[in-house]
């Protein structure tokens, strides 16, 4: 009995050392059609070495996926980052020779793949909004209202910045149309306009199916998540202005588009993008595995 047991255990061992963990194996990540990401308010490819997407794009290519990430204005309109990004769509489409694409954004990124999603649904496989702003943010809604010249100064003097630290040029950079599309008065305008997969409840799910564009979400609950990430204690600052769940500057009502993950992962808003340079929750699921669980779940359904 004992000699069967020790074989059995054997078996058992090998096994875990030869097959592969799903989460690993080749082809996980291989969807039927691009995987286009984009960034948020200030965003942007590469910053020197550092990707906005921390290591995301490399870890989705492992498993067979086909990666592009694009530029668009650091701070200004939705509709014009939609539109700057629209043209980026259709040059992948033309190179590639893909039908369609699956657009995955982060925080303002998320109202800009709606957008695109909703003018040419006929390029659009999937919207996947991460830590989206869909209904405004409090931060937004606070430089806008209190002190609005201040706000926009603010604003347009960072994307400045990106702009000179990226080498990035020919971007047109507007904070105050930035501040206002991110304003929950400027997310109630531009929702009338593009409502598919925005919930009609406060709080609840959006249609997961429209216009033969499937609609994902997921975000983040803890503004603070690791004593080591130098940012962390400004995400807790601006979390405080919320009184509800958030990451840091979204809250996760606002963030909730279509089929909701989740909406409370212990991370904040940079982390939701493995930022910054990998300093995040020890204690939560690596949001490099988030994004290769959805590269999955777009597999699995033919996208």
């Amino acid at each position: 009995m004992m000699n069967r047991f020790w074989k059995c255990l054997s078996v058992l061992l090998i096994a875990i050392h030869v097959v592969p963990a799903p989460a690993h194996a080749a082809g996980y990540t291989q969807t039927k059609y691009p995987i286009v990401l984009v960034h948020g308010l200030f965003g942007f490819e590469k910053l020197g070495p550092v990707e906005y997407f921390y290591g995301i794009p490399s870890a989705l290519r492992s498993g067979g996926a086909k990666v592009y990430t694009v530029t668009v204005s650091g701070a200004n309109s939705t509709e014009v980052r939609g539109e700057q990004l629209l043209s980026q769509v259709k040059q992948i489409m033309a190179a590639t020779g893909a039908a369609r694409v699956n657009l995955i954004g982060h925080s303002h990124g998320g109202p800009t793949v709606r957008y695109v999603a909703s003018v040419a649904p006929n390029l659009v496989a999937s919207v996947s909004s991460v830590a989206g702003v869909n209904k405004g943010s409090k931060i937004a809604d606070i430089l806008t209202g209190n002190a609005p010249e201040v706000g926009n100064a603010l604003a347009n003097a960072v994307a400045a910045l990106m702009d000179f630290l990226t080498g990035r040029s020919g971007l047109p950079q507007d904070g105050a149309a930035a501040l206002k599309s991110l304003s929950t008065a400027g997310s109630v305008a531009f929702n009338k306009r593009h409502p598919q997969g925005v919930p009609t409840s406060a709080c609840g799910e959006g249609a997961n199916h429209v216009n033969g564009v499937y609609y994902f979400s997921w975000s983040g609950a803890q503004p603070y998540t690791n004593v080591f990430d130098a940012i962390d204690p400004f995400m807790a600052l601006t979390g405080a202005a919320f009184g509800g769940k958030n990451d840091g500057l979204v809250s996760s009502c606002s963030s909730r588009l279509g089929r909701v993950i989740r909406d409370d992962y212990a991370m904040n808003h940079l982390d939701e993008v493995n930022q910054f340079i990998g300093i995040v929750n020890l204690f939560e699921t690596s949001p490099v595995t988030v994004f290769r669980q959805q590269a999955n779940r777009l597999q699995a359904l033919g996208l």
